[in-house]
């Protein structure tokens, strides 16, 4: 499941390779995803990457440090926005490799938004060794759940109908045999109360997550807008293309009835796929 959710990403790599990417060549920084280290040189650096949007770094690297890999940036090593090392576990080395790939392939001008798995590795370090900040998310997910996508069943159109069938009922099947949970769904706009019992066992589930699935879990429930189909994702029920699916039944739909919108359709659902792709890629554990 991770070699495809890797394979999502290389698009995004080599619509803006500069040079070949290898893993020992490979770099990061702006603050909103990752800094360089804080000497003045460093900083200067930094500051007139943020100022400029434009790269300025020769070489990047991935160095064995402190148990794990630091990605660095002209031999220096990066820190998260929080200001920690930037260090991902040894066990990790597919999230180092694409981490600096992403970086590699940054040409002159910076583009935060293609650093999908920089800013998910940097929010797994900064938040989710965090109690208080992961008792928070665990909340604001469990909320999520209440109103999640896959509740709302349609009676009518019957290729909608059909969709639902096929992408979502498998997932609420697995949630209700495979996890013992007792979901409620509707085929009205009344939102369909879940149980006590159903958020205490979701709560619980969450609770044992390491920071890089609750990073992963976070991403992926806000990307889909489904707190199960993430779940799914990040418990290896569904892969990246499955949960792309059922993510966008809906849209889906509609394309079927009216036809795709050029640029808008395919490049969301392109983005999708990247996204869930990312998630799926920081739980590889090799």
């Amino acid at each position: 499941m991770h070699r495809q959710a890797a394979r999502f990403l290389v698009p995004l790599v080599r619509t803006q390779a500069r040079r070949p990417t290898t893993l020992t060549r490979v770099v990061l920084l702006a603050r909103t995803h990752a800094t360089i280290s804080n000497s003045e040189q460093a900083v200067n650096a930094t500051n007139r990457a943020e100022a400029t949007l434009k790269r300025f770094w020769k070489t990047v690297g991935i160095e064995k440090r402190d148990g794990g890999y630091a990605v660095t940036l002209d031999k220096r090593s990066l820190k998260t926005p929080g200001g920690k090392p930037l260090i991902i576990p040894g066990d990790k080395r597919l999230v180092a490799a694409l981490v600096a790939s992403e970086w590699e392939n940054q040409e002159t001008v910076l583009k935060p938004h293609a650093l999908p798995m920089t800013s998910l590795v940097s929010r797994a370090i900064d938040a989710f060794q965090d109690e208080a900040t992961r008792n928070e998310v665990r909340a604001q997910l469990l909320k999520y759940f209440e109103t999640d996508t896959i509740f709302y069943h349609a009676d009518e159109p019957a290729v909608l109908v059909k969709l639902q069938d096929e992408h979502w009922k498998p997932i609420l099947e697995w949630a209700r045999e495979t996890l013992g949970l007792d979901i409620k769904v509707s085929n009205s706009l009344f939102v369909p109360a879940q149980s006590p019992e159903t958020m205490k066992k979701l709560e619980d589930i969450l609770s044992k997550f390491s920071p890089w699935e609750m990073a992963a879990m976070e991403r992926a429930t806000y990307t889909s807008k489904s707190f199960l189909i993430a779940l799914a994702l990040v418990m290896r029920r569904l892969d990246v293309d499955q949960a792309a699916q059922a993510a966008h039944v809906e849209v889906n739909s509609q394309i079927e009835r009216w036809g795709e919108v050029e640029d808008t359709h395919d490049v969301d659902y392109h983005d999708m796929r990247r996204q869930l792709g990312s998630a799926a890629c920081l739980l590889a554990n090799y």
